[in-house]
């Protein structure tokens, strides 16, 4: 009997998603535990497990496109069976280019290859998009499912000199659009400036490096992440949540680390930085932003974090202010690493230099309170080897 699959709801939050890739295609056997489908959602793009086994007869969803969690994704059922009753009223146009894929009736594959020589398979958005900027369609080459002409296909065509590009706000994107937004303006946000004496940060990450292989060695964000857990521990108040009615004390020190994409940021977390070792959080932050970038980490790496660090120092930034990521109630924004004229005792010296931004949302966190953590952090910056003990 053929099952209905729905788009599932892959994160809390969770309430469209986009398929990026279907890795199986109509009239292909599905084992139980095979991957599907990669799907977008609002925080990162996952594979799609499926738990029953048959045919697939039908995708109600074509790559690139999106549906609303809980939506028609797919029917899995037995080779032939029909399946008209189930197909929703406004997926009816789709319903023979499904069946005609299915069936193993040689005769049956070669009319629908025929069919599909005449036939020009195209969304309605981009059949639209071309009737609106006037661009015939006919040498247009697809890139959906099954050579399917879409919105992109359209936005890029060579015949299309006029059109100014438009693209939908993917999934990830209205996902930090909102969080921003809300952040910005219900959380009073003030920042608080600092420069950091980096030349034994920078001796300190050499010695260690000397002794580690190419593949082990640390960065300096790795270092800060450390200092910045090291001195929550010691500021219980900046490791907390504004809540309507209470504010949340965490007892555990979770550092998100912010890792920008192509199409947006994505905040992975080190949980329980403070117990864990430079070694330990360098080989955890390369695993998790390498996988952030290829869309395959897991929701549940991207959430429950207490504190975010957000360090722009490799792109030349000198310094910046950066959006708390709620429901954390401050973000260090980390600048480049400069060389200028500095006064070491009493004395004018070249020396290498570092921006920090800490905001806070004052709702939680006083002036005084935010100023004594980021004398706290340039202490442990400015004689690093302090933070192994």
């Amino acid at each position: 009997m053929a099952e209905i699959i729905t788009m599932p709801q892959l994160s809390d939050t969770m309430e469209e998603g986009t398929v990026i890739k279907w890795n199986k295609k109509i009239g292909d056997k599905v084992l139980e535990g095979d991957i599907l489908a990669e799907i977008e959602t609002d925080k990162a793009t996952q594979d799609f497990e499926i738990d029953v086994s048959g045919v697939l007869l039908f995708i109600g969803v074509h790559e690139g496109e999106k549906t609303r969690v809980n939506e028609i994704l797919a029917i899995i059922g037995e080779e032939g069976e029909d399946i008209h009753h189930l197909i929703p009223k406004n997926n009816k146009d789709d319903i023979n280019n499904n069946i005609e894929g299915i069936s193993s009736n040689k005769k049956e594959k070669v009319e629908e290859i025929e069919y599909k020589k005449d036939r020009i398979f195209i969304s309605p958005l981009a059949r639209k998009m071309a009737k609106e900027i006037g661009i015939s369609i006919k040498n247009i080459e697809g890139s959906g499912e099954n050579g399917r002409i879409i919105k992109k296909d359209i936005e890029s065509s060579h015949d299309n000199k006029k059109f100014q590009k438009t693209i939908s706000h993917s999934s990830m994107r209205k996902k930090i659009a909102y969080h921003l937004s809300f952040s910005k303006f219900s959380a009073p946000h003030y920042y608080i400036f600092n420069e950091i004496d980096v030349d034994q940060l920078i001796e300190f990450r050499k010695k260690i490096n000397d002794k580690l292989s190419i593949e082990e060695r640390i960065s300096f964000n790795d270092i800060i992440i450390k200092a910045v857990a090291k001195a929550l521990n010691t500021h219980p108040n900046m490791n907390t949540s504004w809540k309507e009615k209470e504010i949340i004390y965490y007892s555990d020190i979770n550092i998100g680390v912010a890792v920008a994409l192509e199409d947006g940021l994505i905040v992975p977390v080190i949980k329980n930085a403070d117990k864990k070792s430079l070694l330990q959080i360098s080989k955890e932050i390369k695993d998790k932003v390498s996988r952030s970038k290829l869309r395959k980490i897991q929701a549940e790496e991207l959430e429950n974090s207490t504190f975010t660090v957000s360090n722009l120092g490799m792109y030349g930034v000198e310094s910046f202010t950066s959006i708390i990521n709620i429901p954390n109630s401050s973000i260090l924004s980390i600048g480049s690493i400069i060389k200028k004229p500095i006064v070491k005792d009493d004395k004018i010296v070249v020396g290498s230099v570092m921006k920090i931004t800490l905001s806070c949302d004052h709702r939680i966190i006083d002036g005084a309170n935010g100023s004594s953590y980021l004398l706290s952090l340039r202490k442990f910056l400015e004689d690093p080897i302090t933070i192994l003990f």
